[in-house]
C-alpha cells in the first residue's frame, strides 16, 4: 500500500480519502457538472434548438474530461510515484493501470 494513499473498500489505493481540500474541490466540480447535465435535461424537455443543446453537451463533456485529467494527474503524482519508488510488482501494476486509464481517456 502507498504510504500517502489509503485503501478504499475495493482494496485499491486512493489518496482522496483523508485529503479534505482535494476531495472538496473535486466534489465542487462534479456539482457544477451535475448542474450542466440538469440544464441539458431541461433544454431537451423544452425542445430547444439542437445546436444549442449540442453546444452544452460539448461544455459538459469538456468539464468531465478536465476533471478526469486532474484525477489522473493526482493518481500519477501520488500512487504511481509511490509504487515506482517501492518497485517490484506494485510498480508494474500501477504503471499498467495508469497506462490503461490514459488509453480509456484518449478513446473517449
Amino acid at each position: 500500500m502507498c504510504e500517502s494513499c489509503d485503501t478504499t473498500a475495493g482494496g485499491q489505493h486512493g489518496h482522496l480519502e483523508g485529503n479534505a481540500e482535494t476531495k472538496a474541490a473535486h466534489l465542487k466540480r462534479l456539482r457544477r457538472i451535475e448542474g450542466q447535465v440538469r440544464g441539458l435535461q431541461r433544454m431537451v424537455e423544452e425542445e430547444q434548438y439542437c445546436i444549442d443543446v449540442l453546444t452544452q453537451v460539448s461544455a459538459a463533456t469538456k468539464a468531465l474530461q478536465s476533471l478526469a485529467l486532474v484525477l489522473l494527474d493526482d493518481h500519477i503524482a501520488h500512487c504511481v510515484v509511490d509504487a515506482a519508488v517501492k518497485g517490484g510488482d506494485e510498480k508494474d501494476a500501477k504503471l499498467a493501470e495508469a497506462s490503461a486509464a490514459i488509453a480509456r481517456l484518449v478513446r473517449s
